[in-house]
């Protein structure tokens, strides 16, 4: 059987059903756990844990996160999609690179008319 999120390969004793889809596990926990990418304490764990090992701005960034956060940073601010189409990310592939740079205190969402803008933080540190 395929999973019908990610499309591996999963025995039939490994498959698990949710709302209609046939899931592998990772998939399957991905879709019943709340994702949540305000987390005040998260963001204060990652900020102390980079203090602490002497990373400022992008250092200890992937690549992908450096580009992303560059792109925000050259164009003050954009929307989610603006990143997915440069990076051509999905929007589940785009979170986890968001989360770090948000808990790296580099980046954040402001509501501007309505529109959800990413705009990035200025480092003084």
């Amino acid at each position: 059987m395929k999973c019908s999120r990610c499309g591996t390969e999963v025995s039939e004793d490994e498959v698990y059903s949710y709302q209609g889809q046939t899931l592998c596990e990772d998939c399957y926990i991905d879709a019943i756990s709340p994702d949540r990418e305000c987390d005040p304490w998260a963001s204060y764990l990652s900020a102390y844990e980079r203090k602490g090992a002497g990373l400022k701005g992008v250092d200890g960034l992937s690549d992908v996160q450096k580009k992303v956060y560059q792109f925000i940073k050259n164009r003050g601010r954009v929307t989610r999609e603006e990143v997915m189409a440069q990076f051509d990310l999905s929007a589940a592939d785009l979170v986890p690179q968001l989360k770090v740079l948000m808990y790296a205190e580099l980046v954040k969402e402001h509501s501007e008319s309505g529109t959800m803008y990413l705009i990035p933080i200025p480092v003084n540190r």
